[in-house]
């Protein structure tokens, strides 16, 4: 189901860092034949969302190709050194430049392996069902992305300082917002030792 076109949906994948702790770029690593970045965009193209953007930035060519098969937006921020806030805010720009007629973006990143389309469609149903400004995910309690931004934010999301994220929003308004549960969503893969913990895990379930 596709929202009315009054009431769009834009989702924003944040993949630009450089994956330091890593030591490799983890949008490009590969879980059950996808990589991580590939996963993502494929997770959130089969959502109810009406477009999706992808926010790339270090090794970008090398992410870029990875994706460049599926029909989605793709933006490079060149300052992504700068900090996640400074790839968010590039990214909700290109959604207003490029779909503005989108009621609410849904910002999600690449590294958290737990995310289905399944989870994305009840962040969507929630904010469509209730128009509050923030539907967010919630594991262990606490409240973060993926999460729908209601239109009426973005002027404050755009004036985030660039080190900053969404989640520093979400947390603002953690008062007025809906929250949805997100199983896993606190398994993020940062480092070799988040990801060969991730593979165990998958491996003996």
């Amino acid at each position: 189901m596709i929202t009315s076109q009054h009431n769009a949906i834009t989702i924003i994948i944040l993949a630009a860092g450089a994956s330091t702790r890593m030591g490799q770029p983890k949008q490009l690593i590969k879980l059950n034949g996808y990589s991580l970045l590939e996963h993502a965009v494929l997770t959130a193209k089969n959502s109810k969302a009406d477009q999706v953007i992808v926010v790339l930035g270090s090794e970008s060519e090398k992410s870029m190709g990875a994706i460049e098969h599926l029909p989605v937006e793709i933006v490079v921020n060149d300052q992504w050194n700068e900090g996640m806030g400074s790839s968010l805010k590039k990214g909700l720009t290109a959604c207003e430049e490029k779909f503005p007629e989108t009621r609410a973006t849904l910002i999600m990143v690449c590294d958290q392996p737990s995310i289905t389309t399944h989870h994305l469609n009840n962040l969507i149903d929630t904010y469509s069902k209730t128009q509050k400004p923030i539907v967010a995910s919630q594991y262990t309690s606490t409240f973060g992305v993926p999460a729908v931004f209601d239109h009426t934010l973005f002027q404050e999301i755009l004036q985030l300082p660039d080190r900053q994220g969404a989640k520093n929003i979400v947390m603002k308004h953690q008062k007025n917002l809906l929250a949805v549960d997100l199983p896993g969503g606190e398994i993020d893969l940062d480092t070799p030792e988040d990801l060969l913990r991730y593979k165990k895990h998958i491996d003996n379930c």
